[in-house]
């Protein structure tokens, strides 16, 4: 048998480089014989569909749809307080509403509405879904090292224990969504500024894209970079900290697991207006360095420009259009956090909240 095997593997033989096949040995197409060829092709539906419904895609889209409504609504305050800010008009907010109508009419209002909602809409996404990934990855981090340990370095008979259970993961979640929506939509914030200070000089988002670039190149779209993330640091952290906690506090007091709308609405007011009074004098100085430019005198460093703001309008100055922004930071605030967790409820139905 094992010799009848050898002699049906064995059907030709090789001399040099020519093949010698038997008489009997067929070459001819096998008829009865198919050959199935099969490609197997990724489901792209599926792997969208996948795609879309995880939990970091539908947090992200909330951010952004939430972004958009807020502003959406809120457009006429955030002039205002630009104008304020940076010295534009009159003091008075009332003043200040009348003289943009006067000057350029009800759509004065929205002017620069355009790049806001370009600005906002990836920001907030941005922000928010940075917000929630790094929180949920430092509590999952500090909780496997309460279990195995902290990380440790071994340096001859030293040995350094990084511990970081002193570590909020909700601060450290909202610097971090703070350094990061800035770093990602810092340009879009300055041309927002230059076509809402000056509309007769950047009318259109095209012409204030082609001057900006023209004049500074990249890094004029990046302008102001370094004090717009000093101010942010203390504002991202300090907003997130205090919504979380009052959040998670009511709750517990009142026993219930969540807030319902008109209380995120509250909460979220109470942060903004907390994260922005304490962060406010370097948002005033932010814009002054901003614009500064644009009246041909642009201070060197954030210290000079808070320097000045004093020398000029004394202490108070560094409030000056503190209440046009709490006008405008606290409905924001709490809107936003009303439509975030609203939209999330819709795209993440299915998840649990955390």
């Amino acid at each position: 048998m094992a010799a009848e095997s050898q002699s049906q593997k064995k059907t030709y033989c090789v001399v040099g480089d020519i093949m010698i096949i038997p008489k009997d040995f067929d070459l001819s197409p096998a008829k009865d014989r198919q050959i199935n060829l099969q490609l197997n092709f990724p489901d792209v539906g599926r792997v969208f569909n996948d795609f879309i419904t995880t939990r970091e895609v539908g947090e992200f889209f909330s951010g952004a749809l939430a972004g958009a409504m807020t502003k959406a609504i809120l457009a006429p305050l955030e002039t205002i307080r630009t104008r304020m800010v940076v010295g534009v008009g009159s003091r008075n907010i009332g003043t200040s509403f009348v003289q943009v109508i006067e000057q350029q009419g009800w759509q004065g209002l929205w002017a620069g509405n355009t790049i806001n909602m370009l600005r906002i809409i990836p920001t907030q996404a941005i922000e928010l879904g940075t917000f929630e990934c790094v929180k949920r990855a430092m509590t999952s981090a500090q909780e496997k090292w309460m279990d195995t340990g902290s990380p440790k370095l071994q340096i001859g008979n030293a040995s350094l224990n990084f511990s970081l259970s002193w570590l909020s993961p909700v601060a450290v979640a909202g610097a971090a969504a703070g350094v990061v929506s800035t770093l990602a939509c810092h340009p879009l914030e300055v041309l927002k500024d230059r076509l809402t200070v000056s509309p007769e000089v950047y009318p259109s988002l095209r012409i204030a894209v082609h001057k900006i670039y023209k004049e500074g190149g990249i890094a004029g779209l990046y302008a102001g970079l370094g004090p717009t993330l000093i101010g942010m640091l203390p504002y991202s952290t300090c907003y997130y900290f205090m919504y979380e906690t009052i959040k998670k506090s009511y709750c517990r007091a009142q026993k219930k697991e969540y807030l319902s709308r008109v209380e995120m609405l509250l909460v979220g007011a109470f942060s903004g207006l907390t994260a922005s009074t304490i962060s406010y004098p370097l948002e005033v100085a932010r814009k002054r360095l901003m614009v500064g430019a644009l009246q041909g005198k642009c201070p060197p460093h954030m210290v000079a420009a808070l320097s000045e703001v004093i020398r000029e309008e004394g202490l108070l100055g560094l409030y000056r259009g503190w209440g046009a922004s709490c006008l405008k930071v606290m409905p924001s605030s709490g809107i936003t956090w009303t439509f975030y967790e609203a939209w999330k409820d819709i795209l993440l139905a299915d998840r649990c909240h955390v």
